[in-house]
């Protein structure tokens, strides 16, 4: 793709989905790497003119799905001060705005115990409070090695019968924690790693069940693959350099697109701090692979050609 023509493509090109009842690009933007050259506390943090540039463009170029969470900050940037200081005031009213709550990091960046089903409605309020909101569009229960999520997603139901929140979803879990959020409040969307490379049985089996069920599959790390929050793969196997040649692509935009062909329910979320790395994002929803090229991908994906 050349320069002009990447530039021209907005998230549109990749579809809609819909969030419950609130309509998405099926390309969004995930806000973690606003706060730093990685993730979280890791690395320098980039500069705040910067990442507001980026929010404001990656809006323009019609991004609506913004996945952030008030843990998500580095020693000198909060991505939900970022959002609110780019797009609030008031906020666009097709913007939906995705957080999570179930980690807890103390603010030095530590990471501490995971929060009691009782201490939610203060992580709810909290990003309620950064983000400037009256209520959040959807929260993600991020399940932290819980074998139930009953309690948790239970707390989080009654805070949605309140109307604190909109719609709820789970991140990092596996099937059988599906089916129990779903015994207790409808569920929008599922969260977890996926990738071309991403190392995560169980993810497989979420992605059919949430295509069976009209649930949105929201992976995680769908670029970055093993690195995860360290930054984007630089290992890339034959296939997805030979797919990327064939379409005049980066090997990242090959993998958000094979994800992207999983199913009209995927729908993708990658980050980055660089205007140039989030056009390109966006314009890897415009890219058609042929089901030949999908088919060499999954064997890939399945470990069967890997040469990375």
């Amino acid at each position: 793709m050349t320069s002009e023509t990447i530039t021209a493509i907005t998230a549109r090109a990749a579809g809609t989905w819909t969030l419950g009842d609130l309509p998405v690009s099926r390309v969004g933007f995930g806000a973690m790497r606003l706060t730093g050259s990685a993730a979280f506390h890791l690395g320098a943090p980039r500069q705040r003119e910067r990442s507001i540039a980026v929010l404001r463009r990656a809006v323009e170029l019609g991004v609506n799905h913004i996945d952030t969470a008030a843990f998500y900050f580095s020693s000198l940037r909060s991505a939900n001060e970022l959002i609110n200081s780019a797009l609030g005031g008031p906020y666009p009213d097709e913007l939906v705005i995705v957080t999570k709550v179930g980690p807890h990091r103390e603010y030095s960046g530590q990471w501490g115990t995971a929060a009691r089903p009782d201490q939610l409605r203060g992580q709810v309020e909290e990003n309620l409070r950064q983000l400037g909101r009256d209520h959040l569009d959807v929260v993600n229960l991020r399940r932290m090695r819980q074998d139930s999520i009953a309690e948790h997603f239970g707390a989080l139901a009654e805070l949605r019968k309140a109307g604190l929140i909109r719609h709820l979803g789970i991140s990092a879990v596996e099937p059988r924690h599906l089916a129990e959020a779903r015994a207790i409040a409808p569920v929008v969307c599922v969260q977890n790693q996926y990738g071309l490379h991403a190392p995560a049985p169980e993810a497989d089996e979420l992605l059919r069940v949430c295509g069976e069920q009209g649930i949105a599959f929201v992976p995680f790390f769908a670029i970055a693959g093993d690195a995860g929050p360290e930054g984007a793969s630089t290992a890339h196997d034959d296939e997805v350099l030979a797919v990327a040649r064939a379409h005049d692509a980066t090997p990242a935009q090959i993998r958000l697109a094979w994800t992207l062909h999983q199913g009209p329910h995927v729908l993708a979320i990658p980050g980055t701090g660089d205007p140039d790395h989030l056009a390109e994002n966006v314009a890897a929803g415009a890219l058609r692979l042929t089901a030949d090229e999908v088919g060499r991908l999954d064997a890939v994906h399945q470990g069967g050609t890997s040469t990375a």
